[in-house]
């Protein structure tokens, strides 16, 4: 357990990558981690598109008016795709699939990033989730719900840098942890 608790102590979101390709066997895992996801009913309401090509990643960088441009500098992007039609918390299981694709690829000493495209725009103001099934001809039912940018970190930025600063989760006990009721 004190492994596990290291790591997420340690890792941060990144979003600046040294553009060094992510090899396939580390490809094969973080998919692997994906597959391994638990779902309600084990319905697996999910598919996950891996794009490696540098234009669709930066075609993909521009789907949000915030918060994806750095998709463009990464080696890998995961777009997770979940089925309305087949689980009425397709968004909950979707989510635990991009949570454990970011704990993978911390495993494997990659850094990630979560891109939200459900219920986001672009600078237009026409839907992320469009833009992206466009881009990557995403067919019916199916519906992203994120983009993991995955890579080898490059330098830490501010916030990163903040998240790792010692005593901050000492701190968040007190604000976000209640016993027993509010």
């Amino acid at each position: 357990m004190q492994d596990f608790m290291t790591m997420l102590r340690e890792r941060s979101s990144t979003r600046n990558f040294t553009g060094e390709p992510v090899d396939r066997e580390c490809i094969g895992l973080l998919l692997e981690a994906a597959l391994l996801s638990p779902s309600s009913r084990n319905l697996k309401p999910w598919e996950i598109i891996a794009v490696e090509d540098p234009m669709l990643l930066t075609a993909m960088s521009a789907v949000k008016a915030h918060g994806s441009s750095f998709l463009a500098h990464a080696p890998l992007g995961i777009v997770v795709l979940g089925n309305p039609e087949l689980s009425d918390v397709w968004i909950e299981d979707t989510s635990i699939v991009s949570v454990l694709i970011h704990l993978a690829a911390e495993s494997l000493g990659l850094g990630s990033c979560w891109i939200q495209i459900r219920g986001r725009m672009d600078g237009t103001g026409a839907s992320s989730a469009g833009r992206v099934k466009d881009i990557l001809r995403v067919p019916p039912p199916w519906e992203p719900e994120s983009i993991i940018a995955v890579g080898h970190a490059g330098k830490l930025d501010a916030a990163s840098e903040e998240k790792m600063r010692p005593g901050r989760i000492n701190a968040q006990l007190k604000e976000k942890i209640h016993w027993n009721g509010y």
